[in-house]
């Protein structure tokens, strides 16, 4: 994870300089969002990436969440009217989690495992659904190759515990391999 991480980091600087240019140039605001994310062990850390939505977003979630799209605790919206004009592109190629690797090199995430959720989400886990939480979270995952337009909660939480209970350094690599395809197909949300 170190050395990956430290390698596209290194790698893809340009590109992160354009990308936090382009979002400052956008819209008012930062161009990094820093999220309150639960990791390994209820470990609360903050969560690196660029700033997809406008500077007040948090504070209007309450406004539209009559427009969720997705069951139980998760919370989406395919046409956020949150999202910025770049926003849009940066989700849809996964631009916006290229931060992320920052908290791989800080030990608070892995390139693969279970998403970190925010701690509304975990505040209403049933007992089964902590499992998520035996290992570090990561920036891609079984759910974001197999599963990413469900919106069953059931599902989200069955392929992070079939990732979990079958890991393997090959399907870490096959994750890897996969989320490559998925981001230059341009899949994202």
């Amino acid at each position: 994870d170190f050395l990956f991480s430290s390698l596209v980091l290194i790698l893809l600087s340009p590109i992160l300089l354009a990308v936090a240019i382009a979002v400052k140039l956008d819209s008012p605001g930062p161009a990094l969002y820093w999220s309150e994310r639960i990791g390994k062990k209820g470990r609360v850390f903050r969560c690196a990436k660029f700033r997809t939505m406008v500077r007040d977003a948090d504070a209007r979630r309450a406004d539209i969440l009559h427009m969720n799209e997705r069951d139980d605790v998760l919370f989406k919206i395919s046409n956020d009217p949150r999202i910025t004009r770049l926003g849009r592109f940066l989700r849809k190629y996964s631009l916006d989690e290229l931060p992320q690797f920052i908290n791989v090199l800080r030990g608070e995430m892995s390139i693969v495992g279970p998403r970190p959720p925010i701690a509304s989400e975990v505040k209403e886990y049933k007992l089964s659904h902590l499992r998520r939480l035996d290992v570090t979270p990561g920036i891609t995952g079984l759910w974001q190759v197999q599963g990413r337009q469900d919106p069953s909660f059931a599902s989200y939480v069955s392929l992070d515990v079939t990732y979990i209970e079958n890991w393997s350094i090959w399907l870490d690599f096959n994750i890897i391999l996969r989320t490559i395809g998925v981001v230059f197909a341009g899949t994202g949300t």
